[in-house]
């Protein structure tokens, strides 16, 4: 009985030949790359060191220009300040040197080197030390004639050339190292072309096999696509229908308060005004009246007075008269100096003579008067600034406080009345913007065109 029969195409043998050669390359690629791997490992922890030895011998270089920086320094000015970057450089270079030594211990060449460049740092510490301390005993010529010999200098370029030296052949260890590396490189590089070449082939059968699945994803994601913008669809017309909504009872709120404020004028306003004309009338009957009750018809002539003033601000509130009379510029200023004397608050305004429809002024005015109704209630602020301006085609709309603020991300939409404000300017055509922090104030700007769009 046969348990497995190779296709007749290909021999047993050459079947066999095939896959020992695909396991034979495989073994190579991969001893091929461990090799490569090595080497390159290697060398790259060599270029490593090969850095942070010349790191090591700038960081050498740095500290002694800065030794010598703090004693011309202290020398010029006599200022013990300019020692502490002195005596900073000193420790720092004896810790330098214990590492360039560790370094190049297994180097005798360059071990001599650092050796060479270990005295030369000495005796030019050495004689920074001595000008220090002939400054310090007030032997301001000796000093002086120290520097004049010109001894640091030539022991500087001396630490410069050693320095430049060993920089140099270190610059070289790392060219090689990573010479090395690009070497190893190439050895990958051809491994993986031939990789790649398999890897193309499987490639190919591979596309073929997942070609049915990529169309029925294909076909997947339309569905969903569709689906998707049906849902978009009926989420835009039902947004729609919302927003209509608020604006339709947006306009009946306006329409009911206008309303109320005529009944409030015409019905109330003539009953307040009929008793305030009897008072008088008592009052030119009992003149001259007794003492308590000339005391009692004032009193009720004031609240009388009151009760009117009431009735008014009410109507305003509901209705203000102002803007149909006087406008939204004169409005405006009528609601901030008075918001400010009930208030406290100081409220500063800079308000343009702006040209816009009956509709947008109304939405202005409301604008205003919610946020210095929130302005009062919330926010504890002691200045508010109202800002109306022209910007072209459209007007600028700036209400801003010095209170505590709030963090809008953190409110929810109808909190403080933000979601009435933002739709009635939405439903106007404009576009509102809050800025606020903890701390920080708020500030609120509608955008407004002036034409209907």
């Amino acid at each position: 009985m046969r348990w497995f029969t190779f296709p007749k195409r290909i021999p047993m043998p050459r079947m066999a030949v095939s896959m020992a050669l695909a396991v034979l390359v495989a073994g190579i690629l991969v001893v091929i790359n461990e090799a490569s791997y090595s080497r390159s490992t290697l060398a790259l922890q060599q270029v490593a060191d090969a850095s942070r030895t010349r790191e090591t011998l700038n960081q050498l270089l740095q500290h002694m220009l800065d030794a010598e920086t703090g004693q011309r320094g202290y020398l010029l000015t006599g200022n013990i300040s300019y020692l502490e970057p002195y005596d900073s450089a000193i420790g720092s270079i004896g810790k330098t040197m214990d590492t360039l030594r560790e370094r190049y211990a297994g180097n005798p060449e360059q071990s001599r080197q650092v050796v060479s460049l270990g005295r030369v740092i000495q005796r030019n510490l050495a004689l920074l030390d001595l000008t220090i301390r002939l400054r310090k005993d007030g032997r301001e010529n000796a000093w002086q004639d120290v520097l004049k010999t010109n001894t640091g200098k030539a022991q500087m370029e001396a630490i410069r050339d050693h320095i430049t030296g060993l920089t140099g052949k270190t610059e070289q260890e790392i060219a090689n190292d990573q010479a090395k590396v690009l070497r190893a490189l190439w050895v990958d590089r051809l491994g993986v072309g031939a990789l790649a070449i398999v890897g193309l082939l499987a490639f190919y059968v591979f596309l073929r096999q997942t070609h049915e699945l990529r169309l029925a994803d294909q076909r997947l994601k339309e569905g969903l696509e569709r689906e998707r913008e049906q849902l978009e669809h009926e989420v835009r017309e039902r947004t729609a229908s919302l927003a209509q909504l608020a604006t339709d009872l947006q306009d009946v709120r306006e329409q009911e308060r206008g309303h109320l404020a005529r009944e409030l004028h015409d019905e109330l306003g003539a009953l307040l005004t009929a008793a305030k004309l009897d008072v008088a009338r008592m009052r030119s009957k009992l003149n001259p009246a007794p003492p308590e009750v000339a005391q009692r018809l004032q009193h009720l002539t004031d609240t009388l007075n009151s009760v009117i003033a009431l009735k008014r601000r009410i109507i305003e509130d509901l209705r203000p008269s102002s803007l149909t009379n006087l406008g939204l510029v004169p409005s405006l200023e009528i609601l901030a100096r008075e918001f400010g004397e009930r208030s406290g608050v100081e409220v500063v305004t800079a308000l343009d003579d702006v040209a816009l429809d009956e509709s947008r002024q109304l939405t202005v005015y409301r604008l205003v008067q919610e946020s210095l109704t929130n302005l009062g209630k919330y926010a504890g602020a002691k200045r508010a600034n109202i800002v109306v301006q022209s910007l072209g085609g459209h007007v600028e709309v700036a209400i801003d406080d010095d209170g505590k603020g709030f963090d809008p991300a953190l409110q929810r939409p109808t909190t403080h009345g933000l979601a009435g404000m933002r739709h009635r300017v939405e439903a106007a055509g404009g576009r509102l913007t809050i800025r606020s922090s903890p701390g920080r104030g708020t500030r609120i700007v509608a955008t407004l065109p002036t034409q209907r769009v």
